[in-house]
Parts: C-alpha cells; sequence; structure tokens
C-alpha cells in the first residue's frame, strides 16, 4: 500500500462529502507531505479548481516559487490536458496517479508531445487502482441520472 496515495485517498473522500467529483492528492518533497488537496470546483465555482491546481497553488505560495522542480504529486485520478499543463509550467518531477480517465486524461497527449517541451515529468500509473476506481465508480453509479449538471457528459463514462 502507498501511503501517499491513502492521503490523497482521504482527501478524495473529502471531496465527495462535499459534492465534489471525489479527486484528491497530496504534494510530497522529500518525502513530505507538504500540501493537501481535492476537486473544489462546484463549491469555488472554478473550473480551474482541481486537486492538482490546488496543491500546485498552495505549495508555490509556501516556497515562494513557481518552480517547484523536486515535487511529487500523488493524486486519485489522471490529470487532465489543463492540469499537464500546470505541471509542466511549475516543473514537477514526477506525478503518480491512480485511476485512468479515459475521457478527459492528458497524461498520452503529454507524451505524445513531450520531446517539444522542455521538461520532462516522470509518470507512475496505476497507484492503488483498484481502490481510486472503485471510489469513482460508486460515485458516478450514486449520481448516474440524478446529477446531470454537477456530473455533465462524465456521469457514464465508468461504468460499474
Amino acid at each position: 500500500m502507498n501511503g501517499y496515495m491513502e492521503e490523497a485517498l482521504k482527501e478524495a473522500v473529502l471531496a465527495e462529502a462535499e459534492g465534489e467529483i471525489p479527486v484528491g492528492g497530496v504534494a510530497v518533497m522529500e518525502g513530505l507531505v507538504v500540501a493537501r488537496g481535492h476537486n473544489r470546483t462546484i463549491g469555488e465555482k472554478d473550473p480551474t479548481a482541481h486537486a492538482e491546481i490546488q496543491l500546485l497553488r498552495e505549495v508555490a505560495r509556501n516556497f515562494g516559487n513557481h518552480r517547484l522542480n523536486e515535487l511529487e504529486i500523488y493524486v486519485t485520478k489522471e490529470p487532465c490536458i489543463m492540469c499537464i499543463g500546470a505541471l509542466v509550467q511549475a516543473r514537477v518531477k514526477k506525478v503518480a496517479f491512480g485511476a485512468y480517465d479515459a475521457l478527459r486524461g492528458g497524461v498520452d497527449i503529454y507524451l505524445r508531445y513531450s520531446e517539444k517541451f522542455n521538461h520532462r515529468i516522470v509518470f507512475e500509473p496505476e497507484v492503488e487502482m483498484e481502490r481510486c476506481e472503485a471510489l469513482l465508480t460508486e460515485f458516478f453509479h450514486k449520481r448516474r441520472g440524478t446529477e446531470a449538471v454537477v456530473t455533465g457528459s462524465t456521469r457514464n463514462r465508468f461504468s460499474g
């Protein structure tokens, strides 16, 4: 069991309790968790308030630098294209994620064009994948057909 992903899963549960899609993450530097975050797009009425963005903002503020070369991110779901862009801009060292996002995941796109970037992120997929997928599948199963405004077109992409 990965302890950092365990902490990310706790954040995902907090997101779900707030009515958000249950995605959580932690930021790690030199073996220490330096930030925790989860999706807050609905609560903050901000389409950019994904877990990864929340983490980057907090760490950058706390460390006084937008370049986070030694930062590792553990997140329960594959980052989207927006988050991949932010992770590249921040020069994040590593991103570990649990569940793949077949519809909006950005890792494949990043890898396809990575030779054009001046920074390379190391990806570690499928960390605690079964637990991360189960949390998302259960969430969307409960919401399916009842919260179209909240889940939009994503509501049917995880079948259970």
